[in-house]
């Protein structure tokens, strides 16, 4: 990146390139295919792995097998939109080792096929009745073939759902209430795929009791970007501008790099709404218009240095043009040049299953509200390509201007970008398992636990290199006791800290609030979300699993403090994260919870704002969100209450109002606040 341009990744993770997650076994399997095949005899199996980890190649495995050695009758694949139907054609998996090849019969991809999706429901009661073993179609029939069969007529047959995060458990969303009325009958066999770690984002795609009856095969991107051969750092970052973004737009993008420019929907604050003329001045910035390869119906633009660019225009309402440019997109025959095309420029288009290995940066201008999405689009530059070492995400976003009426929008969109990055950071660091320091532990086979060793008498930091995994050891961490709460921990910190990171109240203080103390978000706030997320918890589980998520939240805020404080690093994959929580863990006393609750999750948030957005306008947004200061709300005092008791359990004394500790005086003004509003209530 030049020095000239504003852009400051948030994040910048470097990976070891050790080839291992594109090597294949003696069938034909990379790991993640392994892995999910190792589980082909579950009845309910939820596989949750990064794009272009495999997960097509994975379904064929296991459908193959359900079908030849389960006794199911049929495999139903269906997928959130006909483009994505393309990754489940034909492939030739004997070539490669394995027992059968992967076959459907071209009338049965009815991802390819005209006609209503009335008519396409017919198509699939056909083939129930047929003995053909194996159908392709889109959600929408896939629904409708429900609707009019009933979900008796699926018996005995493999459904797999891919794109799951597009369910969800809503009474509105039919797909999810389909997929519970099947799961209820129990005579189907499930496999659900999902690339998003924020399943549905606000809401849960499965009810809890549906959910935990799935077997869960989780493949991070951590394990995924590790493996490749070529790809070795990935930079996430946002960029502000003012005025119109395509003056600034030159500012982020590098014509050298290849890359995929999402433009901002019509109905955006971004957007100028005029989304022809918004590519027009894109194109004008990078050079001279050379008129249309009539072969793809690519523009060509001539640089000033005197290249020609080949850019694919997605935006063009002409529908027969931009079916030309789509279908050159997609010519098999041109997969595997890099210099077929070298900017794509969507609005609604290339995001989820779009493969084009060779991106090296997907800008996306204006806040995304779907955490889903955001990382559907890191997707697409997140391949593994021959010279593609370096690869980023960039969010062009606009700059909060006092004098804009919609200025309050403006800074509620700075919040959710920063908030996307931090969720980001957790999906792309390496897994943390957390255990209570006991007297009894030993160190865990397979972990490194640095510079001399395990030390009984200290908590100790282990890491497996190969899983991505931390083994870390937390002084007065609860252990989750219920199966759910233990799952929670193992398989589903990321959407805690999702729904941490997204509640507006917690954004806005930990980044503003200059009063704050730490443990009113790590404490009251994080134990709200998780008493209303995971309400069938109990209170020690709930306990536990916030302590889990906030442990994970600020060890890599912690990490990434230190990687930022020595940017050169010693050489090692990803070693800037792995030595910053080592750092992190050494240069403390003891790793106990109550120091890490004492962390304020959005302190490196800011710092990095700090970096990115001109001062006057951080002046702004901070006059902005103190002006709404927000009192403390009956349910958060008696949370602090409960705080109170069993601070008084352990001192033996109540918290006090003057106590120089800032958490004991919070505590302390929640007990107040009870006794005030029982003494209101008394006096009527």
């Amino acid at each position: 990146m030049t020095v000239d341009r504003k852009s400051v990744p948030s994040v910048s993770v470097t990976y070891s390139q050790n080839g291992s997650s594109t090597r294949a076994n003696e069938l034909g399997m990379r790991p993640m295919q392994e892995r999910a095949f190792e589980r082909r005899g579950e009845q309910y199996l939820l596989i949750k792995s990064p794009p272009a980890s495999g997960k097509s190649r994975a379904l064929m495995f296991i459908a193959l097998d359900k079908l030849r050695n389960q006794g199911l009758r049929q495999a139903i694949i269906t997928v959130p939109e006909k483009s994505i139907g393309s990754s489940f054609n034909d492939e030739p998996l004997s070539r490669f080792g394995f027992w059968a090849d992967w076959h459907v019969e071209p009338k049965w991809n009815l991802c390819n096929a005209p006609g209503s999706e009335g008519s396409k429901a017919d198509s699939v009661g056909a083939f129930l009745k047929s003995d053909d073993k194996v159908l392709v179609c889109p959600h929408a029939t896939f629904r409708n073939a429900v609707e009019k069969f009933g979900v008796d007529a699926f018996d005995n047959r493999l459904i797999a759902v891919d794109e799951f995060h597009h369910v969800s458990a809503n009474p509105d969303n039919k797909l999810g209430a389909q997929l519970a009325e099947l799961i209820a009958r129990d005579k189907v066999h499930i496999v659900a795929m999902t690339g998003s770690y924020f399943r549905g984002d606000a809401e849960p795609v499965l009810m809890p009791h549906d959910e935990a009856r799935f077997d869960t095969v989780t493949y991070t991107y951590y394990e995924q970007l590790n493996g490749y051969k070529y790809l070795k750092t990935l930079d996430i970052g946002y960029f502000f501008y003012t005025g119109a973004y395509s003056n600034d737009i030159l500012k982020v993008l590098d014509p050298a790099e290849k890359t995929i420019i999402h433009i901002p929907s019509v109905n955006s604050r971004e957007s100028t709404k005029d989304k022809i003329r918004e590519v027009e001045h894109i194109i004008e910035e990078l050079g001279e218009w050379q008129g249309t390869d009539p072969a793809t119906g690519f523009q060509l633009v001539k640089t000033p240095e005197g290249r020609v660019l080949r850019i694919a225009d997605l935006v063009d309402d002409d529908a027969s043009k931009r079916d030309k440019v789509s279908a050159a997109l997609k010519d098999p025959a041109q997969k595997n040049n890099r210099d077929h095309v070298d900017i794509i420029i969507a609005l609604g288009m290339a995001k989820e299953g779009f493969d084009w290995i060779w991106c090296e940066h997907a800008l996306t201008v204006g806040y995304r509200a779907s955490l889903t999405e955001i990382v559907q689009i890191i997707g697409r530059a997140t391949r593994d390509a021959e010279g593609k070492t370096r690869a980023r995400f960039t969010n062009l976003i606009a700059e909060p201007d006092a004098s804009e009426e919609a200025v309050t929008e403006a800074v509620n969109d700075t919040l959710k970008a920063i908030a996307a990055s931090l969720l980001m950071e957790q999906v792309l660091a390496p897994r943390f398992n957390f255990t209570p320091k006991k007297v009894e532990n030993r160190p865990v086979e397979g972990f490194d636990y640095g510079e001399g060793g395990y030390d009984p008498n200290k908590c100790n930091v282990g890491f497996n290199e190969e899983s991505g995994q931390f083994q870390i050891e937390i002084k007065g961490l609860a252990d989750p006791k219920s199966k759910e709460a233990e799952r929670i921990c193992q398989e589903d910190l990321n959407e805690v800290i999702a729904a941490f990171a997204q509640d507006k109240t917690a954004v806005e203080r930990g980044l503003f609030d200059e009063e704050l103390v730490p443990e009113e978000l790590t404490q009251v706030r994080m134990g709200k979300i998780i008493k209303d997320k995971y309400p069938e918890l109990d209170e020690d589980d709930q306990e536990a699993v916030r302590q889990h998520a906030i442990a994970a939240l600020n060890l890599t805020q912690k990490a990434k403090q230190a990687a930022l404080e020595d940017p050169a690093g010693e050489k090692g994959p990803n070693n800037a994260l792995i030595q910053g929580v080592r750092k992190f863990a050494m240069d403390v006393r003891e790793l106990d919870i109550d120091l890490i609750d004492r962390i304020n999750p959005f302190s490196e948030a800011y710092a990095i704002l700090a970096k990115t957005m001109s001062e006057e306008s951080l002046k702004q947004v901070a006059a902005i969100i103190s002006a709404k200061k927000v009192q403390l709300t009956p349910e958060e005092a008696r949370d602090l209450a409960r705080r109170a008791l069993k601070f008084k359990q352990e001192r033996g004394r109540l918290p006090s109002i003057t106590s120089s500790d800032a958490w004991e005086k919070k505590m302390a003004e929640g007990v107040a606040y009870l006794a005030r509003m029982k003494q209101e209530a008394a006096n009527g």
